[in-house]
């Protein structure tokens, strides 16, 4: 279900989490979900009874202090990060200025604590070491003010596990981040040397070639009246010339359509290196159309992102091979296998192979890893096309750096 996105008055700043949760894909409407603990503001007073159950002094202060919480919570989710950190020191505040007369503010501190979360390039045992502050000057004045230590002994507990399950699905998160970043960058980086390649291959093929032909033609016309002969033969020779350089630009577009895979290799190599996944690959050079190197292209990436997702494999092998009939991909990994569960990327990856005619295989043995195969059948007549220049996927693959 898609998650309507926020009020323009819930814009949330370029550094807040919400902003960091919209970058990663993820709607801050999620953070909502935290709130369901609040419960405990209203299950208190059943605990406490006595002056501290439901009373009208207990009806008013909630009124009055839920919804300034649930302002200060959104405000730290959607402020920049020093006014955030105000937000959630706020709520804290809250809780022991309503103390004395409202157990279920203790909600309130948990909250607030968490809300102080570390965020990029802050120290995560500072972050502890406040909260350690926080909880002793909590306890310090619920004691004076006569709170049992039974009902304040959970208080640092709770809110140390509390808080270092956000922090390291934080943490998490901006690995996350930083591994999508790159994944794009090495993929930038690719289109980037591939466009290089382009350019100076066209002023290599086309330069001297359309400077020749220029010069014959010219040579030709001036021929035309004193000597027929020659200038024909200048002729035959512009054309012969034409057609060597249309056989070089096709052979240069092959290796064009080659980038597109090359690219997909060089970004898996850093997508599973990152994440401590050995990766090996063996690719023929060979000309594919480029409708099946897309469709190949595209089967490598979600059969990658599987294995780093769910395989937690060591061991990652890619190999590419091709003869007159067909081509074949095959993309292995040595993780934990067993049953896959059909879902998009796998019922769009059958569908292109099948679009074009191929077969798509996937064998999964428990403990023993999982192997996806795709075989595509080549157009009729691509065997018999002029051999091109080989395009090298290992120069496109070695623009991702080891990572380990």
């Amino acid at each position: 279900m898609k998650l309507p996105p926020l009020p323009r008055w819930l814009t949330p700043q370029p550094d807040s989490l919400a902003a960091h949760d919209l970058r990663m894909g993820r709607s801050p409407w999620l953070q909502a979900i935290h709130l369901v603990w609040t419960v405990w503001v209203f299950l208190t007073p059943a605990m406490s009874g006595g002056a501290f159950g439901y009373t009208a002094l207990w009806a008013l202060l909630t009124l009055v202090s839920y919804p300034l919480f649930l302002w200060l919570y959104a405000m730290a989710l959607i402020a920049a990060p020093r006014r955030a950190r105000a937000c959630a020191l706020a709520i804290v505040g809250m809780c022991l200025a309503l103390l004395p007369w409202y157990p279920s503010g203790l909600s309130y501190f948990v909250f607030g604590c968490v809300m102080l979360q570390p965020r990029r390039g802050r120290s995560i045992l500072g972050y502890f070491a406040l909260l350690a502050v926080l909880n002793a000057v909590l306890a310090v004045y619920a004691r004076h003010l006569g709170y049992p230590w039974q009902a304040l002994v959970w208080m640092p507990v709770v809110t140390a596990v509390v808080a270092a399950m956000v922090t390291v699905e934080r943490i998490n998160h901006e690995r996350e981040a930083a591994l999508k970043f790159s994944h794009d960058e090495v993929r930038r980086l690719a289109a980037l040397a591939e466009r290089e390649r382009i350019g100076r291959d066209l002023h290599d093929l086309l330069g001297h070639t359309l400077s020749l032909v220029a010069l014959k033609s010219d040579l030709a016309g001036r021929l035309m009246e004193r000597d027929p002969v020659a200038a024909r033969r200048e002729i035959d020779e512009v054309s012969r010339v034409a057609r060597d350089a249309l056989a070089q630009v096709r052979r240069a577009v092959t290796g064009i359509r080659a980038a597109g895979l090359a690219g997909e290799l060089a970004s898996a190599k850093l997508l599973l290196e990152s994440d401590g996944v050995a990766f090996r690959y063996t690719a023929e050079e060979a000309p594919i159309p480029s409708e099946l190197e897309t469709v190949l292209a595209l089967t490598l990436r979600e059969a990658v992102t599987n294995i780093q997702r769910h395989a937690r494999a060591s061991l990652a092998e890619v190999s590419l091979q091709s003869d007159s009939q067909q081509v074949t991909l095959h993309v292995r990994d040595n993780g934990v296998g067993g049953a896959m569960a059909p879902g998009n990327g796998l019922t769009g990856m059958r569908e292109r192979v099948e679009a074009r005619g191929g077969r798509l295989r996937i064998e999964s043995v428990p403990r023993q890893g999982t192997c996806v195969e795709v075989t595509l059948p080549l157009p009729s007549g691509e065997a018999g096309d002029a051999p091109s220049e080989p395009h090298r996927l290992e120069d496109m693959v070695a623009v991702a750096p080891a990572s380990r």
